[in-house]
């Protein structure tokens, strides 16, 4: 986990185990979440009326990390627990198995993904759009950023433990992963981090689930 090449918050490079779990394929949609406020009655995103982010297999976004929890309480009433990622299990998944590669997909930017990587662009695309990795995951590190449970510390890998670790148990920010529509580049290198003010809503954020493997 982690790089010598990126971010100082990126170091230093260690092994870590996570146990076996179950992330979505896709983020969540712009269609999943409309049927949530319509059963639930939760504010809408931001920005929720605007056209450029109202096709519904785009990934929802304009979410808050506290919008994707409610999320995640509402969707596991049904019986089907689910939560975020922890930041862990998300480079494990972004990996797909292959731990020496920049991208989920190698080291090149796929030629699928839009404009090259190059953005900003006018909005986020398909979640199905493209080439899945070696675990089967749409669109992880490109498009959206990803919320995940932890809370952010740029020195927490020096302290991580290597067994299932679930981030600093107080923080300011929530670790986010991935790339998005909106930047300079819409992909970013797996072992990328960012953090946000958990009741910040952005419209290059967004959320997948995961749960426990069945």
């Amino acid at each position: 986990m982690g790089s010598q090449n990126g971010q100082i918050d990126e170091q230093p490079v260690h092994k870590v185990w996570v146990d076996i779990f179950d992330l979505a394929i896709y983020p969540v949609t712009r269609k999943e979440y409309k049927h949530f406020i319509n059963e639930t009655g939760r504010t809408n995103p931001r920005e929720w009326d605007n056209p450029a982010f109202a096709v519904p297999d785009q990934p929802v976004v304009g979410v808050s990390w506290n919008d994707a929890i409610i999320y995640c309480l509402w969707h596991s009433s049904f019986g089907d627990t689910v939560r975020l990622p922890t930041e862990a299990e998300w480079e494990r998944a972004a990996r797909g198995g292959q731990n020496n590669q920049n991208y989920p997909w190698g080291n090149e930017i796929p030629k699928w993904i839009p404009e090259n990587g190059i953005g900003p662009l006018e909005a986020p695309w398909s979640v199905a759009l493209g080439k899945p990795n070696n675990f089967g995951l749409y669109g992880i590190a490109a498009n959206v950023h990803e919320w995940c449970a932890d809370w952010h510390s740029k020195d927490y890998y020096s302290q991580s433990p290597e067994r299932n670790p679930t981030g600093p148990t107080v923080g300011i920010r929530r670790v986010s992963r991935g790339g998005a529509w909106r930047h300079a580049k819409t992909i970013t290198r797996n072992a990328a981090r960012s953090k946000l003010d958990p009741t910040f809503r952005y419209t290059d954020y967004g959320f997948r689930l995961a749960r426990v493997h069945k």
